[in-house]
């Protein structure tokens, strides 16, 4: 095999159910996957698997979701405990498809399914709580290391050990990571507007930078 060529760790699978928490809380979410050897990819998704809060998940511009496997390590031993499979209620966990390394608007072939890269994952509190933690949502987002979501170009059948093609790289080269930390710590308007430019960008994220845009901008007139 191609040394760094992009690979499936995990291909999973969940619908919303009931979880409660280590408190004992109760929260209705998709999060918790299952291990699956095929999966038919639609453009609204994998079948079987749906998100519980529509609002802020799921849609044509987050399909997929994907987490690179060797943030596991680094989380692990941050945390001193082992993280359940697709911890972050990820479809496809995958090796050496680092958020530094893919851009928005990247093109994969992955089995018979073609996607494209459309925004950094936005982590929300479920994630803490349900690989009990306290401390990993904050890391998440100081680290960039989000994990990302893409859009269905082509619909098609998924298996756990499909190859996967780089189709094309998006001329832009703006990079999850790069995204991700203008996101969420940047207050440069201008790097706003480099990446709210990129034509695969999602549209949430597209009307999400045009308000700190707009913001950022009416602080300086004032």
């Amino acid at each position: 095999m191609e040394k760094n060529r992009p690979i499936i760790h995990t291909l999973a699978v969940g619908m919303p159910k009931e979880l409660l928490d280590s408190k004992g809380r109760s929260m209705i979410t998709g999060i918790e996957k299952q291990q699956m050897q095929e999966v038919y990819l639609s453009s609204r998704g994998f079948e079987g698997d749906d998100v519980a809060d529509k609002k802020h998940h799921g849609g044509p511009d987050r399909a997929v979701c994907l987490y690179p496997a060797e943030h596991y390590i680094q989380w692990e031993h941050e945390l001193g405990k082992p993280l359940p499979t697709a911890a972050f209620g990820e479809n496809l966990t995958v090796t050496n498809m680092l958020e530094a390394d893919v851009c928005i608007g990247d093109i994969y072939k992955i089995g018979n399914a073609v996607i494209q890269i459309t925004q950094g994952r936005i982590p929300c509190s479920t994630i803490d709580r349900y690989t009990e933690a306290t401390t990993l949502l904050k890391r998440l987002i100081e680290t960039g290391y989000t994990g990302y979501l893409a859009r269905v170009l082509e619909e098609g059948s998924i298996c756990a050990d499909s190859t996967i093609e780089v189709v094309e790289k998006h001329p832009a080269r703006i990079s999850v990571l790069y995204g991700n930390e203008v996101y969420f710590k940047n207050k440069d308007a201008i790097a706003m507007k480099q990446i709210q430019a990129v034509d695969a960008l999602a549209d949430d994220w597209k009307e999400k930078l045009e308000k700190r845009i707009q913001i950022l901008q009416s602080k300086v007139m004032n």
